[in-house]
């Protein structure tokens, strides 16, 4: 049987229809992946799968990220056709996942063990995400005393500027004596 453009073999009536992971949907998830381990099934149901260059396409990753997070343990090893990956639809979704999760701060390192702790139910991956949120909390906490200390040096009212301020130079001595920038500011202002 010969294959049309689209990858289908010619002739080939089989319906095609795509699903959707979301989040949090583990039965979905172990149904498209049956599925793509066995093209069709009893009702007749198939899943498209998508070669790396349209998983690609799909969510704006370049192939060779898709396969450094494949080599990470980010994305499970796909089917090969022909020594072609072939992804299920549900690899979308995941790939969208491991986009969030990186936006939120977590390192591809981080997401590995992000990753192997779904396995271990909901409790496994709870205090990675605590522990990243009070990281956040920490670079918040810097950020805005990094900002309390530009908006000073931009109200100071020394024509030359923080060089010459006393206010600045008490944080500058409160930061070379050891104290974090949100305290040595603070020392500054006394």
């Amino acid at each position: 049987m010969g294959h049309d453009p689209s990858g289908q073999p010619a002739g080939d009536t089989t319906r095609t229809v795509e699903l959707a992971y979301e989040p949090g949907d583990d039965a979905l998830l172990e149904r498209v992946r049956s599925h793509a381990r066995k093209p069709t099934t009893s009702s007749g149901l198939e899943v498209k799968e998508l070669t790396i260059g349209e998983l690609a396409r799909a969510t704006g990753v370049a192939t060779s990220a898709l396969r450094y997070w494949e080599e990470l343990g980010l994305l499970p090893a796909p089917e090969r056709i022909a020594g072609r990956r072939r992804y299920p639809t549900s690899a979308v979704g995941l790939v969208g996942m491991i986009l969030a999760l990186r936006d939120v701060g977590f390192t591809l390192d981080e997401l590995g063990t992000l990753m192997a702790s779904r396995a271990g139910g909901v409790d496994a991956w709870r205090e990675l995400y605590e522990r990243k949120l009070a990281e956040l909390d920490e670079r918040i906490a810097q950020a805005q005393a990094a900002r309390t200390a530009l908006a000073h040096a931009l109200r100071c009212g020394n024509r030359e500027g923080v060089f010459h301020c006393p206010n600045f130079a008490r944080g500058v001595a409160g930061r070379l004596a050891g104290l974090p920038l949100h305290e040595a500011h603070s020392h500054g202002e006394d």
